[in-house]
């Protein structure tokens, strides 16, 4: 069940050079006035919809039921790729199926996902045609005010699937004694955020996170080893990261998004 709040959240990988940002949200509250707009990211590095997947299926639930969440990493726009609405946990989400919306889908299991009859949709809507490079002005903005104001209704959007591009990134594995996964962004702080969820730690008495020839123990918070020092730990959004007190990890350990991460007993 999903009942619209009037909350459009944004989430990109344009950054802010330029008024791409500006004009999907000018596009939206020309459709709808009235809407409330929060940008989520918009530094998603470039072409990649796997840390807008991340990011964005860990943040939604700190968002008011009923808020429609656009994400647009689009490298395929303009091109045969479909575009997927997905209902969970009450909230709305529109992107490309291109692996953007598969962690929402995967971690909330009743998860319903309908694929776009573009076509219909810009008749009924009376859309221009829209540019064969910018989607999330011209089709992802004004569909999304649409179902935000209440006028457009999910099951409009076009038919049911089970269907979904999955991940450009695989889920973490564990096997034996072992949890595996991948870095999969680097923050502000320099900070190595992994795709490995706190609780599948909760299997070691004694946890070690290794990766790239490293060892580290994990702490509970940054402030309980010296600046300069190394340490894993759960951060906010209850996934393991590593990080280097005061310092960036990211720049002296010279890894990034990618990397292979390993967990097991110390």
């Amino acid at each position: 069940m999903f009942e619209p709040c009037g909350v459009v959240t944004i989430t990109t990988d344009f950054g802010h050079q330029g008024p791409f940002v500006a004009t999907m949200k000018g596009r939206i509250l020309a459709h709808f006035p009235d809407a409330r707009i929060i940008d989520v990211t918009h530094e998603v590095p470039v072409y990649w919809p796997a840390e807008a997947g991340f990011w964005l299926s860990r943040a939604y639930a700190y968002f008011p039921k009923g808020c429609m969440h656009v994400a647009v990493v689009d490298p395929g726009v303009g091109t045969k790729r479909d575009i997927i609405a997905v209902v969970a946990d009450q909230h709305a989400f529109l992107a490309p199926d291109n692996g953007l919306l598969a962690p929402i889908v995967n971690r909330v299991k009743q998860s319903v996902v309908h694929r776009l009859d573009l076509a219909a949709l810009t008749k009924k809507l009376q859309l221009p045609t829209p540019s064969a490079t910018f989607h999330g002005r011209d089709l992802f903005a004004p569909i999304a005010a649409e179902i935000a104001a209440g006028r457009l209704a999910i099951g409009e959007l076009g038919p049911k699937t089970t269907e979904n591009v999955p991940s450009w990134v695989e889920e973490p594995s564990v096997t034996g004694e072992q949890v595996s996964g991948v870095i999969i962004t680097v923050d502000h702080f320099g900070n190595l955020i992994t795709n490995i969820e706190g609780t599948l730690l909760q299997r070691f008495a004694r946890p070690i996170v290794r990766t790239g020839g490293h060892a580290f123990p994990v702490r509970r918070t940054y402030g309980d080893v010296r600046p300069g020092e190394y340490l894993a730990l759960i951060n906010s959004f209850g996934v393991l990261e590593i990080a280097r007190a005061e310092q960036s990890a990211a720049d002296a350990l010279g890894l990034g998004r990618g990397t292979p991460i390993t967990v097991s007993e110390t």
